[in-house]
């Protein structure tokens, strides 16, 4: 995104939740809450009428829980990030919520600075893959439903060798310079595979492009 502040829409069925959220985003240069969501069709609803940069999507809520909402928020407006808000690190359905297109996940203990930073990430396309939980979360969930599937391996013939161990490295959790420090190439050259690898595989981000790398079988969780 460019210009003017990142633009929020918090998703959660406790007031106390969106209203202490608000008042912390608020606080923040550069971010504005632009509206709160009581469940899961309400989120939906807010984010056709204020089209917000960022979701703050609770997973457990009524009438439409985060998962399904997060789906067909991504799935008609690509755009438009979503960050999952939960309460256990290590829950089922944010593994789930991933694969529905969220783009990261986030503790509801979070502090104000890790909150922040978690927006500005999402909202600028990077994703929420590099902390060491996400990666172990991913991996652990994969395990759920690893099974590789035809059409996502033809899709991955569609990469280049580097592109294809550019998107392994990915999965693995690595950043940009890390990349670029493990394959001894400059960080801008790695900038460019990423960008030519979620082109090609039509992917939102690097959290997407991680989940894509585990379901299609290109890289199989530890210990398989």
């Amino acid at each position: 995104m460019t210009g003017g502040p990142i633009r929020v829409l918090i998703a959660d069925d406790q007031q106390m939740v969106r209203q202490g959220f608000t008042v912390l985003l608020n606080a923040e240069p550069g971010i504005e809450v632009i509206g709160q969501a009581v469940d899961g069709l309400d989120a939906v609803a807010k984010v056709a009428e204020l089209a917000p940069d960022v979701v703050l999507m609770d997973i457990r809520m009524p009438e439409l829980g985060g998962i399904e909402a997060t789906r067909r928020i991504t799935g008609t407006t690509p755009g438009i990030r979503v960050l999952v808000l939960t309460t256990f690190d290590l829950d089922e359905y944010v593994y789930e919520a991933l694969r529905a297109g969220a783009s990261g996940f986030l503790l509801k203990d979070a502090s104000a600075a890790q909150l922040a930073e978690a927006v500005r990430v999402v909202a600028a396309g990077d994703a929420l893959l590099a902390p060491a939980i996400t990666r172990r979360l991913i991996t652990e969930f994969a395990r759920l439903d690893d099974r590789p599937r035809a059409p996502l391996k033809e899709r991955v013939g569609t990469l280049t060798e580097r592109e294809t161990e550019v998107l392994a490295l990915i999965a693995g959790g690595l950043s940009n310079a890390e990349i670029a420090r493990h394959l001894v190439v400059a960080e801008q050259t790695v900038k460019t595979h990423v960008s030519r690898v979620l082109v090609k595989l039509g992917l939102r981000d690097r959290t997407q492009a991680a989940v894509f790398a585990y379901e299609s079988g290109l890289v199989r969780p530890s210990g398989r």
